[in-house]
């Protein structure tokens, strides 16, 4: 949406934590004596001492918080929705809904780089942006990852860059595309949001429904999904893996495990390609990149256990792919989330095929999956032992006395946190600070 037409329009933004915020700070910046609404379903001792701080000092907004905050709807002709409120309630019926990312792509003055798909958006994103920065382009990580968008489009300029990762929520709403966009890959997941599979990924082929001949995909051409998603788009179409890797960089320098991670490298390098950055700059980049927190990140060897971090794999793709990348050695696995109507057939073979002897679960899946992994279990004798636990503590000190010294711990749970755990942030932090608590050599 261009931003003269927010002028006259009585708006309400909907949501508010953190892009919540922001559109309150960027709406006020331009329309310093505009009432603005402001909806949560938090009332406002819920919401954060920073969001407290702001509606108090603000004298021209409304406020709707509450469990009927939806109910002010009927009231403006405007929402700027935040991406994790679903929009498919009756509320929602002939409002016209925008969101921080539409209003970003639709008024940036400068070149937008968008990165979505299933899994690995974070690593490429930032593996994007540390190729551009290394070649001395002005450019901005954004979105999922980065800032807010709304603060950094007052100061946007024509020779800036903005390297944005897109969720499904953040792309539902718009109505333009970025110049380039990035599909990684496409599995099930958010089902809990969506109706069905085909509406979550309706809403990431946005990436590329509104670009021109002018634009660039940079797509995955071994995934069935993405091509069938992608099919209709516009833009010149490359298929990043095409890229040769080892003429690039040492695979041995690759700072990345696993198959998944080579792919999104790929990816960005073939971004650095339209930039026209030469190998040896963006090989430099990628073999200084530090992988991301709770990513197969390795938290340290302790009581002779090695102990990886995959706090961010909430889809049975993303834990098959940590097992792939960490191989036999990977003895206990912590399994079990939010339940978000997914399916573990793959995940419970996965898991049979491997050397796991530990299966340690959280609920709610965590029943389902060991459900799942009985039914696929040929005999007995094929199960791994099990155990069911409330908490992280129980966790970590049951993975200490079932896996032996020499062998791996992985936190990869197939499941989103939101069962026992505010989100993969604190999942990830407590199984950190858990291993250290109860080491017995403190060792890393």
């Amino acid at each position: 949406m261009e931003l003269n037409k927010l002028k006259n329009k009585k708006i309400l933004i909907l949501g508010f934590a953190r892009e919540g915020k922001d559109n309150l700070l960027f709406l006020r910046n331009l329309f310093p004596e505009k009432v603005i609404g402001i909806g949560d379903r938090l009332e406002l001792k819920g919401l954060d001492k920073e969001a407290q701080k702001l509606l108090k000092s603000d004298k021209k907004i409304k406020l709707h918080l509450g469990r009927n905050y939806l109910k002010a709807l009927k009231e403006y002709d405007l929402v700027l929705k935040s991406p994790g409120i679903p929009s498919s309630s009756k509320e929602f019926k002939r409002i016209k809904i925008t969101s921080q990312t539409d209003i970003f792509l639709e008024n940036c003055p400068g070149k937008v780089i968008g990165i979505t798909g299933t899994k690995g958006k974070s690593t490429t994103a930032s593996l994007i942006y540390e190729i551009l920065k290394e070649a001395g382009l002005k450019t901005h990580l954004v979105g999922n990852i980065g800032k807010p968008v709304l603060s950094s489009l007052l100061k946007a300029k024509e020779d800036n860059i903005y390297v944005y990762e897109m969720s499904s929520h953040q792309l539902a709403n718009v109505e333009k595309s970025p110049q380039i966009a990035v599909f990684l890959n496409l599995y099930p997941e958010h089902l809990d949001y969506y109706r069905d599979f085909k509406e979550y990924a309706q809403a990431k082929a946005k990436i590329t429904k509104y670009q021109s001949k002018e634009d660039y995909l940079v797509f995955n051409n071994k995934d069935e999904k993405v091509k069938e998603v992608i099919k209709d788009s516009k833009a010149k179409k490359i298929d990043f893996n095409l890229i040769k890797l080892e003429r690039i960089i040492n695979p041995q320098k690759i700072p990345l495990k696993g198959n998944f991670n080579l792919q999104n490298i790929k990816a960005a390098l073939a971004v650095g390609k339209l930039f026209n950055i030469p190998d040896r700059v963006s090989a430099k980049a990628v073999r200084e990149f530090k992988p991301l927190d709770h990513r197969l990140e390795l938290v340290g060897t302790f009581n002779g256990i090695k102990f990886y971090n995959d706090a961010l794999a909430t889809i049975p793709e993303a834990t098959l792919a940590a097992l792939d990348a960490l191989g036999e050695d990977v003895q206990t696995i912590m399994l079990g989330g939010f339940e978000r109507n997914l399916d573990f057939t793959k995940l419970a073979k996965g898991v049979l095929g491997s050397k796991i002897k530990t299966v340690i679960l959280f609920p709610t899946t965590g029943e389902k999956i060991w459900q799942t992994i009985k039914k696929e279990a040929r005999d007995k004798k094929e199960l791994p032992e099990s155990f069911f636990v409330d908490n992280m503590k129980k966790a970590v000190n049951l993975a200490y006395q079932h896996t032996d010294r020499g062998k791996i711990c992985l936190l990869s749970t197939a499941s989103s946190s939101f069962s026992i755990f505010k989100d993969y942030k604190e999942k990830g932090n407590l199984f950190k600070r858990y291993i250290k608590e109860l080491s017995h050599d403190k060792k890393t």
